[in-house]
């Protein structure tokens, strides 16, 4: 038994020896070949509907390469001054800032000196703090959408393209109540991205969110709107419109001023900011509606600065709670608290407790609703407003005014000439002038990147009296005095809440 066990044995091992042994002898001379499927048999399992309610499949590949090309980097180089006081000299030795640009001649001959600052420790290191946001190319000769939070109090801006273009750019204009800015860089060959009208941007819909999150360049994150005509009261400006389209779309710190795109690649939005208890994406949102991007950039650029048409009227959204209080029949318009003393709504006869339901035939729910409406009209502009009053719905025919009273628009005076400085300017109101006792001036309004900011510690509010001994009374004189500058030029001027003269040089 034993025997015919190991008989078996043997002959099973031998068997065996011999199939491993052709095996490794056929394999010694053949290749392994290995397949590549350049094309996964799987189709696309998510859908969508077209316009035409026709069923396509949902594909983001072809927004987000349409949308990257436009969507820029920005870094904002702010430098930070351990002097934060005006610098004003009289009757010592030019300072070696002003002798840069009036050479060693010591005093110059339109200006005395005074040391009334303490401090003036100016070759102490200053020291630089940096951030980063993004930004839309919407125009081929370098016009950039961003948020105004990205460009504010920046003393350099650098724009890199997707391609890694790189350009130094200047600021056209801003507008903090919306939280957006304009830009420019100078380059040719540069893409575009289209603006479209954001009225039709439905909830529920697919949007792309592009930018440069947390320095992750040509970011691209996928949502869906869900939520129109959101206000977060994160913008503290008096006269703040904040209706922003809400998304779940990835958003972060970097993100802000990118593009808020549709499905076929046009700009619905410009991202601004988030909802989060942390700082970072908590699966909300918002951007700033293309409707008002467009109305804002178009002001920029037209007129130097925004032109807003106000009714002139404090208002609540009206909900159930309210209307109760009110003992009112409906639940939903903007109620009308308060109006300002002859304010565009109040000539037009609007009253205390009316309740806005309709302007020019778009329904109007809340306030954000209103605002944006509204925000898009002009000083002049007439604008129809159904308002629900004790049951009764009744029409109005409104010329919007501006924040002072006025209908008119005010045209752009002299943005190419004073544009290099880095400011907005105003010429000095009469009133302020009698006050500080000078015949006239132009008062700094805002100071951004620019020769201003970047070589002189000059604080807005500043009202500049002469230029290089030359008085001044008017923008007009200024911008006429510049035009002819080339070299150094010395701005004398004064403050409305700091007393005494104070002078600052930078050079043309």
């Amino acid at each position: 038994m034993k025997r015919e066990f190991l008989i078996s044995a043997m002959i099973a091992l031998l068997v065996s020896g011999t199939t491993i042994g052709v095996f490794l002898w056929k394999n010694e001379n053949q290749t392994i070949k290995i397949e590549h499927v350049n094309n996964t048999p799987a189709s696309k399992a998510i859908y969508t509907l077209d316009e035409n309610g026709e069923t396509i499949p949902l594909d983001f590949t072809r927004s987000a390469q349409t949308v990257m090309d436009a969507v820029v980097h920005i870094k904002s180089t702010q430098t930070f001054r351990n002097n934060n006081r005006p610098q004003a000299y009289q009757g010592q030795p030019m300072p070696d800032l002003f002798r840069d640009f009036f050479g060693d001649g010591g005093q110059s001959p339109f200006f005395r000196f005074e040391n009334k600052a303490p401090n003036r420790n100016r070759k102490s290191n200053p020291q630089v703090k940096m951030g980063t946001g993004s930004g839309v190319i919407f125009n081929d000769q370098g016009y950039i959408v961003t948020n105004n939070h990205v460009v504010a109090d920046a003393d350099d801006l650098e724009v890199t393209l997707h391609d890694n273009r790189t350009f130094k750019a200047t600021i056209i204009g801003t507008d903090p109540s919306t939280d957006l800015a304009v830009i420019q860089i100078k380059g040719d060959g540069l893409p575009t991205l289209p603006m479209v009208n954001s009225d039709k941007v439905k909830v529920g819909e697919w949007v792309l969110a592009v930018g440069n999150p947390m320095g992750l360049n040509s970011t691209v994150t996928a949502g869906i709107v869900s939520a129109k005509a959101r206000s977060i009261n994160i913008l503290k400006e008096q006269f703040a419109v904040e209706s922003f389209i809400q998304t779940d779309a990835a958003i972060n710190p970097g993100n802000s001023g990118g593009a808020l795109v549709n499905m076929d690649g046009g700009l619905v939005g410009i991202n601004t900011a988030i909802a989060s208890p942390t700082g970072s994406y908590s699966g909300y949102g918002f951007a700033v509606p293309s409707n008002i991007v467009s109305k804002v950039v178009e002001d920029l650029l037209k007129y130097g600065r925004v032109q807003r048409g106000v009714l002139g009227i404090m208002i609540r959204s009206l909900d159930g709670n309210l209307a109760k209080e009110k003992d009112l029949e409906i639940n939903s318009g903007v109620y009308v608290d308060s109006l300002f003393e002859s304010s565009a709504a109040e000539v037009a006869g609007i009253k205390k407790g009316d309740v806005i339901i309709n302007i020019d035939n778009k329904k109007i729910k809340t306030s954000p609703e209103l605002q944006e409406v509204v925000a898009r009209h002009r000083p002049g502009d007439e604008i129809k407003i159904t308002v629900n009053r004790d049951g009764k719905e009744m029409g109005f025919k409104v010329t919007l005014m501006d924040k002072d009273g006025g209908k008119t628009i005010a045209e752009k005076e002299h943005k190419e000439t004073l544009s290099i400085l880095g400011a907005e300017f105003e010429t000095l109101d009469k009133k302020v002038a009698r006050k500080l006792d000078i015949a006239g001036g132009v008062k700094v309004e805002k100071l951004y990147a620019g020769k201003l900011r970047k070589y002189t510690d000059m604080r807005e509010g500043f009202i500049i009296t002469k230029v290089d001994g030359q008085k001044i009374k008017d923008l007009d004189d200024l911008a006429d005095v510049l035009k002819k500058k080339k070299g150094g030029v010395m701005l004398e001027g004064v403050y409305e809440d700091i007393p005494g003269e104070y002078y600052y040089a930078f050079g043309m």
